[in-house]
């Protein structure tokens, strides 16, 4: 693909994302750790009764922008994949009591992003998932592309 994003024959090709914001709390705890490891490692984060985040999660999808319908992706299509792979799984819930994925995995928001990943995966299209983003806080950020 060129700087223009012309691709191969002409085509055009661009990303689409799409945000949402889910409320959920958790325990930053590894079971490979004793007690006294995990709070030094996660500090308050280990907290025995948790803690609670308002994330937001941006979606980005690519592909060539269909010539008839100017779309590489039906919005309202990414919505309701994003409802099924990240708010009706995550939102209000204690991740580490609630999303089974999480019960042997430490809910950290490197894990949540790949958690993400992995459900859209069975909602979109192969190749078209091209980033996703978390945002814990606003200042602590995980970027997950699958790799």
């Amino acid at each position: 693909m060129s700087a223009a994003g012309v691709g191969v024959g002409g085509r055009r090709w661009a990303r689409l994302s799409r945000l949402v914001s889910f409320s959920a709390t958790h325990r930053l705890h590894s079971k490979c750790l004793s007690n006294e490891e995990n709070l030094k490692l996660y500090g308050k984060c280990n907290n025995p009764n948790g803690h609670g985040h308002n994330y937001k999660v941006v979606v980005t999808v690519h592909g060539e922008i269909d010539p008839v319908t100017g779309m590489v992706m039906n919005m309202t299509d990414l919505k309701e994949y994003m409802e099924e792979a990240i708010m009706k799984p995550l939102d209000h819930k204690n991740l580490d009591l609630d999303v089974p994925y999480f019960a042997d995995i430490v809910s950290t928001t490197e894990n949540v992003a790949v958690y993400i990943w992995e459900n859209l995966q069975k909602f979109l299209p192969m190749g078209v998932l091209y980033k996703v983003k978390v945002y814990e806080t606003d200042n602590n950020v995980v970027v997950y592309k699958g790799e």
